[in-house]
């Protein structure tokens, strides 16, 4: 026990406390106001909304390198048109992968001659969405609309649907690469599949770019963005 005398002896020389108090951390401003407020989830009422009215996103996890290592994925997808708008990986799930994939869905809407404003994006209510720089680019800088998930999965129902079908069909290349560029330009390479040749029962058997293309009635910007490709 001499180890625990040497430790006693040094916590009373440096006038040490081993009980200190821990005092939890106050929930944001924002997030106290979540915690209270109800109908949050602005677009549930929205039965059939516009091309581009209304995006979803949300967080996954996807594992790479036989499993061993894991990135966080977040894309930007439109309810009408089912084109996955922007996306960005990441190691680390933060407000600088929210913001980059939302740079990226900014520059997708701009080749299509359309803004961000006032334009809705839902999603759950993660600390990155509740947080300050978040909630400012969003509703300050490019002066979007929020709507939050008020029952977390079970209110983002098609994110979490593209999520799981997204990861289902690709898991085998996602485990077969061997670092996070490699995984970066897979998951490049069928996030473009997906809008450009996966086809979609609700889209009338045809891909988000062919639906764009041939169904809709949108600046010239996106006609060239429907020949092209992302």
């Amino acid at each position: 026990m001499a180890g625990e005398h040497v430790i006693r002896r040094l916590i009373n020389r440096w006038d040490l406390n081993l009980k200190r108090a821990v005092t939890k951390p106050q929930p944001s401003k924002p997030r106290q106001y979540l915690q209270t407020a109800t109908g949050l989830n602005l677009v549930k009422e929205i039965t059939d909304p516009e091309p581009f009215q209304v995006l979803y996103t949300d967080f996954t996890e996807i594992k790479y390198a036989n499993g061993t290592k894991k990135v966080y994925l977040m894309p930007i997808i439109d309810h009408k048109t089912k084109l996955v708008v922007g996306w960005e990986v990441s190691e680390r799930k933060d407000t600088s992968l929210a913001l980059n994939a939302l740079w990226a869905a900014r520059e997708t809407l701009e080749r299509m001659g359309l803004t961000l404003e006032g334009r809705f994006i839902h999603h759950d209510q993660d600390t990155v969405y509740t947080g300050y720089r978040w909630l400012q680019v969003v509703l300050i800088r490019e002066r979007m609309r929020i709507s939050f998930s008020e029952n977390g999965a079970r209110g983002n129902t098609c994110m979490e649907s593209f999520n799981s079908r997204f990861k289902g069909e690709n898991a085998d290349l996602f485990l077969s690469a061997r670092n996070v560029w490699e995984l970066r330009r897979v998951i490049n390479e069928r996030m473009e599949y997906y809008n450009e040749k996966r086809r979609h029962s609700a889209l009338g058997y045809m891909s988000p770019l062919s639906y764009i293309k041939h169904e809709m009635v949108l600046p010239e910007p996106a006609v060239v963005l429907a020949q092209n490709g992302r």
